[in-house]
């Protein structure tokens, strides 16, 4: 078995790696087959199904819980702004610079060694490691396709995302709105018709003052932000539709449908939700996981992201280095001892799991 330390430096060459190779949602095959070079070099028996790379469901012992450990490999596409390659793993004043470093492949490259670590060695649950695609496009041959079948046994798990190595306990769901006003379209110079652009102007206003009632002690209250409009087809034509996009992050004291209800019944607009799947998650704290955390002294907080949490079935925490805000940001970087912290986090407590709570976990479902 390798040394920790040992590992801990191949974990940054590896992310280097994969800041090389772009990896945009839906278009990770290059970051994929790395991630399987790289198990394939260490004997780590692995399955590849679409771009999603999983390890260790070839050896579960039936008799024993299984806690997985999950991060994705794909980005978002460049923005704006960036003044270092974002393709270039530039490394500079204990930082490493690249598309993804710090969301999310300092957790995942964490993650992936912490597996390595352990897997071999005597624990009293089985682990399995997802490196998954589709992550920020919420794309169908992500970590959905996995669910009803290669992760079915799992039972527990960590999904990888910059916490600042702080327990995520829960997360906010998210609703994604398409609003529409309707006008009547006319000359601009003679003020004919009737405005759309107006119309939707009005019910932006409304739902940027807007307050939601219920508030939660863990995610704080629901937020509800506009951040895409479309309308008109030349400057001297009266627009008859005007298209938003709502962004609403929800707490868990609210249905998704509840929600999105009490935004339509303020807004005089057509509103329609893409999507009602993105729900609130969340983990008990009487979780063995989660007291684990707190017998290290981990903060617990809840987060206002989504990530892949919200599609699994099984009780998870979002944890893992760097921090939210430099995500989806130029020059985004992670600091290389980050990447040290991520595996001694993931690895003490993976450790700090109580036995006879694990025995629990499997006979009472826990």
């Amino acid at each position: 078995m390798q040394e920790l330390d040992e590992l801990k430096k191949e974990a940054i060459q590896l992310l280097k790696t994969l800041i090389r190779e772009p990896s945009y949602s839906g278009k990770e095959d290059g970051t994929a087959e790395i991630l399987q070079q790289f198990l394939q070099a260490k004997n780590i028996p692995h399955i590849k199904k679409n771009n999603n790379i999983i390890a260790g469901i070839e050896a579960l012992d039936p008799g024993l819980p299984t806690c997985l450990l999950n991060s994705h490999h794909d980005t978002i596409k460049v923005v704006n702004g960036w003044t270092h390659d974002p393709f270039g793993a530039i490394e500079k004043d204990g930082k490493l610079f690249g598309l993804g470093a710090n969301d999310a492949g300092a957790s995942l490259v964490s993650l992936v060694i912490t597996y390595i670590y352990l897997h071999e060695q005597k624990q009293d649950f089985n682990l399995i490691l997802a490196a998954t695609a589709e992550e920020e496009n919420f794309g169908p041959n992500g970590i959905k396709s996995l669910i009803d079948h290669e992760l079915s046994p799992v039972d527990f798990g960590i999904v990888g995302e910059p916490t600042n190595m702080e327990m995520a306990i829960a997360e906010k769901g998210l609703l994604v709105i398409d609003g529409e006003a309707i006008g009547e379209a006319g000359h601009a110079a003679r003020q004919e018709g009737e405005n759309a652009i107006y119309k939707a102007v009005k019910d932006i206003q409304k739902i940027s003052d807007y307050q939601f009632n219920r508030v939660s002690e863990t995610l704080g209250t629901n937020v509800m932000t506009v951040t895409q409009i479309d309308a008109g087809v030349q400057h001297n034509v009266v627009p008859d539709s005007c298209k938003f996009v709502i962004d609403l992050r929800v707490n868990e004291l609210y249905d998704l449908e509840e929600a999105f209800k009490e935004v339509q019944n303020i807004c005089e607009s057509s509103l329609k939700a893409r999507s009602f799947n993105n729900r609130p998650s969340g983990i008990s704290l009487d979780h063995p996981l989660v007291r684990a955390g707190q017998k290290l002294g981990l903060t617990l907080f809840g987060s206002p992201t989504l990530s892949d949490q919200a599609n699994l079935k099984f009780p998870t925490i979002k944890m893992g280095p760097g921090f939210s805000e430099r995500s989806h940001t130029p020059d985004e970087y992670i600091y290389i001892k980050e990447v040290d912290q991520g595996i001694d986090g993931y690895v003490n407590l993976l450790k700090a799991l109580n036995p006879y709570e694990m025995t629990k976990i499997k006979n009472e479902g826990i």
